[in-house]
């Protein structure tokens, strides 16, 4: 009757492993996309941003080789030369994401897809257009930065063209305090550009817990970063060369550049969904049941355009859960509990579990909330002004760890084997009955008395 058991439009971490997996079980799957296969987490995310955040770090790996003993004179960086490796990095996994799908007989197309009616979608690219059917389909866009509406916006850029600039700004403003903002400033100041960071809240990260966020701040300040919070944009003005901030205390600040992070909203807009009734949010995110089903039967959702957490992990699961429940009669579901996040901010942070504000509300007087500050041995010879921070929250009643928290090296790679000790229920008893890899900064999670 279709074309395709199943088509999905998008081709990003959800899009690419739900229709990998459907055709596994043998669904004839056409995919559609109009930019380029990987998504935002490997074209204009997760990936080049890491790639970045290595290459930022270096300034100040420079500076502590010193205390080593190493003597690095004058290092440079060639910016264009950063941007062409990582242009040929992306370029190399967008091969393999094309070719795993090419050995699994999905069907790549490269073309923009719209929702005709609920089995028929039309396909937009430079030679016009066409239509497909299909009998299952979903919908895997993915989010796009989202700006405020102040005068002067347009000036702005956001992640996505931070990137590829021409050239290194002097100065750049990042707005925004959630973790792009806070990467990319980061990132920034890194490569020696002068990084101004300005928030709106309380503290930056919101969401997270208050005590690492608080000591990234701190940190963040010491390596020479203007963080200001409790600040706001009200207009952009271009002066020559250079771009004058209205700042909302009423004072004026000069950049070279500004970007913005506050927020991403989910890319729904224009691909019929409106005129198709598929439920919506007022912010345009997808409304979908356990089994990422819309409020139309055969059109499914999964990743950032349902909101929830936006993590490329998450997008993958959501979609082979999909792909397993509609293809291989296997009903599965995502257990959203204990999902362990990384901020590749400098410091870095790890993060699984409550954070103890949250906790306090859930456990009250029974929380146990165990913390250890200390300095990295690595930066004891290099001189380096940087404390580390662990913490770890403990049901009272129960002894199980409901949370742990950690900024400072290597916080990714150590939070990631914590929360697979929480996921399996581990005890701070257990925790203590560990046996401590030393001299490491992991060792600290199983010596907090």
């Amino acid at each position: 009757m279709y074309d395709y058991d199943f088509f999905v439009i998008g081709a990003g971490s959800g899009g690419v492993r739900s229709s990998r997996m459907a055709a596994t079980y043998g669904a004839k799957v056409g995919l559609c996309e109009d930019y380029r296969v990987g998504g935002t987490c490997v074209i204009r995310g997760c990936v080049p941003k890491k790639l970045y955040v290595y290459a930022s770090e270096y300034s100040s790996a420079f500076k502590d080789a010193e205390g080593f003993g190493w003597s690095a004179e004058r290092p440079t960086l060639n910016w264009q030369k950063l941007v062409g490796n990582k242009e040929n990095e992306i370029t190399r996994l967008e091969g393999l994401y094309g070719q795993n799908l090419d050995n699994h007989d999905v069907e790549i197309i490269k073309a923009r897809g719209k929702l005709l009616d609920n089995h028929t979608i039309e396909l937009t690219d430079e030679n016009g257009s066409r239509t497909v059917t299909a009998d299952k389909i979903l919908i895997a866009t993915g989010g796009w930065p989202s700006f405020p509406d102040i005068p002067g916006i347009e000036y702005a850029i956001s992640s996505n063209e931070a990137f590829d600039l021409p050239e290194l700004p002097k100065r750049i403003t990042v707005v925004g305090g959630g973790y792009i903002a806070v990467e990319f400033a980061g990132i920034f100041n890194g490569l020696g550009v002068e990084t101004s960071l300005l928030y709106r809240g309380e503290e930056i990260l919101r969401g997270f817990d208050l005590e690492i966020r608080s000591k990234l701040r701190e940190e963040m300040i010491k390596k020479g970063i203007d963080v200001r919070i409790h600040t706001n944009v009200d207009e952009i003005k271009k002066d020559g060369d250079q771009f004058v901030l209205t700042l909302s205390d009423g004072n004026e600040m000069a950049t070279d550049l500004v970007m913005y992070a506050t927020g991403r909203k989910a890319n729904t807009a224009g691909i019929g969904l409106d005129e198709l009734g598929v439920e919506m949010h007022e912010n345009g995110d997808i409304i979908v049941d356990e089994n990422y089903k819309t409020s139309v039967d055969n059109i499914f959702a999964v990743g950032d355009v349902i909101g929830g957490m936006q993590l490329t992990p998450i997008a993958i699961k959501e979609g082979a859960a999909l792909a397993a429940t509609q293809f291989n009669d296997t009903p599965t579901t995502v257990n959203y509990d204990h999902i362990p996040t990384a901020i590749f901010s400098q410091p870095p942070i790890g993060t699984v579990g409550l954070s103890e504000e949250n906790a306090r509300e859930k456990y009250g007087d029974d929380l146990k909330v165990f913390r250890s500050e200390y300095k990295s041995m690595k930066f004891t010879l290099a001189g380096r002004d940087e404390r580390s921070l662990i913490k770890m929250l403990v049901d009272g009643k129960t002894d199980k760890v409901i949370g742990a928290h950690m900024i400072g090296p290597d916080s990714a790679e150590i939070i990631q084997g914590i929360a697979v000790a929480i996921k399996c229920g581990a005890t701070k008893a257990q925790f203590d009955d560990t046996v401590a890899v030393h001299p490491s900064s992991a060792e600290e999670f199983v010596l907090m008395k």
